[in-house]
C-alpha cells in the first residue's frame, strides 16, 4: 500500500511533540484522516501496573489487545525481538490520508526538522539527511537552503506538507 508520509524530526526538546499535535489538528480541521507513529525511548509503557492488561503481559502474552466502546488499543512485547521498522508499523495501520511520523530520524522519509533554542543539541540534522526537506525553528536561520518555517506557523507548515505529499495540487 503507498501511503502518504510525513515526518517530524529534531534533537530531544527541539518541539516535535507539540509541532506534531498542532499539525495533527491543523491537518484534521482541514477535512484530512490522520494517524501518526511516535517513536519512543527503549523503556517506554503506556500500561500501568495492576491494569488488566498490564497483568496479561507480565504473565507472558506477546501481543495483548484492550477494546471499549470508544477506542483499542494493541500493544506487542518483543519480548527480545528487533525492534520492527518503520514499514512494518505503517502497514499495520487503517488507512488514512496521511501518517504523520514524530522521531524516527534515520528513516527514509520526507521530513520536517524542528529547531528550538531550548534543545540539547542543536546541531542541524538536515545536512546529513537528503530527506529533511524543510526547517521548522523558533529562530531565525540565515542562509539555508531550505524552507524554513516559525515553529509556531502549523498553516504554513501544513500547507507545505499537503502539496509536498500531494494531499493537494
Amino acid at each position: 500500500m503507498n501511503r502518504r508520509v510525513f515526518g517530524i524530526t529534531g534533537w530531544k526538546n527541539s518541539g516535535k511533540t507539540t509541532l506534531t499535535e498542532k499539525l495533527v489538528a491543523e491537518l484534521v480541521r482541514r477535512g484530512w484522516t490522520v494517524s501518526t507513529v511516535k517513536h519512543a525511548h527503549h523503556d517506554f509503557d503506556i500500561d500501568k501496573p495492576g491494569a488488566d492488561s498490564f497483568r496479561h503481559r507480565q504473565a507472558g502474552a506477546t501481543e495483548v489487545a484492550i477494546v471499549s466502546g470508544n477506542r483499542w488499543a494493541l500493544m506487542h512485547e518483543l519480548r527480545g525481538e528487533q525492534e520492527p521498522p518503520l514499514d512494518a508499523i505503517l502497514s499495520r495501520l487503517a488507512p488514512c490520508d496521511i501518517v504523520l511520523v514524530e522521531g524516527y530520524k534515520r528513516e527514509a522519509h520526507l521530513k520536517v526538522e524542528a529547531r528550538r533554542l531550548e534543545a540539547k543539541d542543536r546541531t542541524p540534522l538536515s545536512a546529513g539527511d537528503p530527506n529533511i526537506v524543510a526547517i521548522a525553528a523558533d529562530f531565525v536561520i540565515a542562509g539555508e537552503h531550505l524552507p524554513v518555517f516559525d515553529l509556531d506557523d502549523a498553516k504554513s507548515i501544513a500547507d507545505f506538507i499537503e502539496r509536498t505529499t500531494g494531499l493537494v495540487a
